[in-house]
Formats: C-alpha cells, structure tokens, sequence
C-alpha cells in the first residue's frame, strides 16, 4: 500500500481494514509505525472529504445545556 496519500474511496477503506488489523501493534515495533503512518493518512482523506463544520456557537450551548438537564432559565437571577 502506498504510504504517502490516499487517492479514493477504495484506499481509505483498505487503510481503515488494515488500521483494524494493527490495532494490536507492539509499541515501538515496525507495525506500530505503519499503524500511525495510516492514521495521520486516514485523518487527511477525512478532513478533505468529510470536513465537519464549525458549529453555531448558540446550538454548541443549547446542546451542551440539554445533556446538562439545564433549561434557559436555570441562569436566570444568579
């Protein structure tokens, strides 16, 4: 598998199967290396092809309070 890039879809599912199979790796042994080698590839392909938007900063807090059990009055008054 070439080691510098990832040019499609095809490559970005080997190197996500043969990341699995690494998982496993020995510390500081050579499958270690490939296994973070891949890794910083994969996060590349992702971040071209499946960028994540910023959130909305209000969404980020309203979100944030829900998984609180917090309401929009709990800071009111305080």
């Amino acid at each position: 598998m070439d080691l510098t890039r990832l040019n499609s879809e095809s490559e970005y599912k080997t190197a996500l199967a043969h990341i699995e199979s690494l998982m496993d790796a020995e510390p500081g042994s050579p499958q270690e290396q490939e296994l973070e080698r891949l890794a910083i590839l994969v996060e590349a392909y992702e971040q071209e092809h499946y960028p994540i938007a910023a959130p909305d900063p209000i969404e980020a807090i309203r979100f944030r309070m829900e998984q609180q059990g917090l309401i929009s009055t709990d800071n009111e008054g305080g």
